[in-house]
């Protein structure tokens, strides 16, 4: 999940006091309707000036788990792995990825991407390596997961689609990915959406301690570390259960039913899913290394490379790894457009939450 040192203080699960919702601030903005920008999609309907000045059409407010699946998913070969992916819209749409996290799948975006699509977005949303139907093509391939491995198998994806540039959206290790690619290939990007702000994982700096409460947040890590945490998580029952329980802490207020957690966790039975993510936490804390062909990526990523490319961070107010501060911890790391928005009353999982409210940043962040 967040990079824990994104921030400094003790996040409760009850906080955000201070946030805004989407709504809100559009009720604020002027609501005299401006040409969209040629070039983006839907660019004969009309749009609406909202604050910070971005502007693009107004996304239709629809009920979370109004569409229950996709209608097409599809399997790519890109780079080290058979992908597997849904995809809405038309073919010749401009292009959004949306990037999921742990522990998630392409069903977070299963109400974002047909409002996209009924923009006239091509949207793409892949399952992440040992998610899903995504497979390793070779079975010598090391089971690894650091964090330029996942974003050069975007990179890959996009490659193979004959992607060249494309609007870029996640949350948790979504976020991350898309951040990454951002930061290292700014002309694969035409914009970006990223919650929780700035959140590329500088290894030397988790070593260092958090504050007590920030530490209780990722127990899950800590149990990652441990060889009791490895066997629950190579036990797929455990595993299951395991992730069902964070959705419960890291989204306080989202009621979901045993559906929507069961289409999620068919993605968890991948038999590299064990693998992957143990990787993933245990690497990101300093306790194992990663793969030396990945070693100078990493190294470029320790120094925290700035993001120029148009931007919009969401901060979930309810997510227990929001940072503090309104975005303030990571503004600096931002150099390009860019627009901050607090998310009231949502939790950890943003876009399956409040699709329309993730839906309109990215049409939103396609015209900054």
């Amino acid at each position: 999940m967040i990079n824990r040192r994104t921030f400094s203080r003790a996040v409760g699960l009850g906080t955000g006091a201070a946030a805004v919702s989407l709504s809100g601030m559009q009720s604020s903005a002027s609501a005299a309707p401006v040409a969209a920008s040629a070039g983006s999609a839907a660019s004969g309907a009309t749009a609406t000036r909202r604050a910070g000045g971005a502007f693009g059409p107004t996304v239709p407010t629809i009920t979370p788990g109004t569409h229950t699946e996709f209608g097409t998913t599809k399997q790519v070969k890109a780079g080290l792995l058979d992908i597997g992916y849904a995809e809405a819209g038309p073919a010749h749409g401009p292009v959004v990825i949306c990037l999921h996290g742990w522990p998630y799948d392409i069903h977070s975006y299963v109400d974002v991407a047909p409002l996209l699509a009924d923009l006239g977005y091509r949207v793409i949303v892949p399952y992440l390596r040992g998610h899903g139907s995504t497979r390793f093509l070779s079975g010598r391939t090391p089971r690894t997961a650091e964090q330029s491995a996942v974003a050069l198998d975007i990179i890959a994806l996009m490659d193979a689609l004959k992607i060249e540039k494309a609007v870029l959206a996640g949350f948790d290790w979504g976020s991350r990915t898309a951040d990454i690619i951002a930061a290292l290939w700014p002309e694969r990007v035409k914009s970006l959406v990223s919650t929780s702000g700035y959140v590329i994982t500088k290894v030397s700096a988790q070593l260092e301690p958090a504050l007590p409460a920030v530490e209780h947040n990722w127990w899950y890590q800590w149990y990652f570390a441990t060889d009791r945490g490895k066997k629950a998580m190579e036990d797929v029952d455990r595993r299951i259960a395991l992730c069902r329980y964070v959705w419960t802490l890291v989204s306080p207020n989202w009621d979901f039913d045993d559906a929507t957690f069961e289409r999620t966790a068919q993605a968890f039975e991948n038999p590299d899913y064990a693998a992957i993510v143990l990787f993933n936490y245990r690497w990101r804390i300093g306790l194992i290394e990663g793969e030396r062909r990945y070693d100078r990526y990493e190294k470029q990523l320790a120094a925290q490379p700035p993001i120029a490319v148009p931007t919009i961070a969401l901060d979930p107010a309810l997510d227990p790894f929001t940072p503090p501060g309104d975005g303030s911890t990571y503004r600096d790391h931002f150099t390009g457009p860019y627009e901050h928005r607090a998310i009231a009353n949502v939790g950890h999982n943003l876009p399956q939450e409040a699709p329309t409210v993730f839906a309109q940043a990215v049409v939103d962040a396609d015209h900054l």
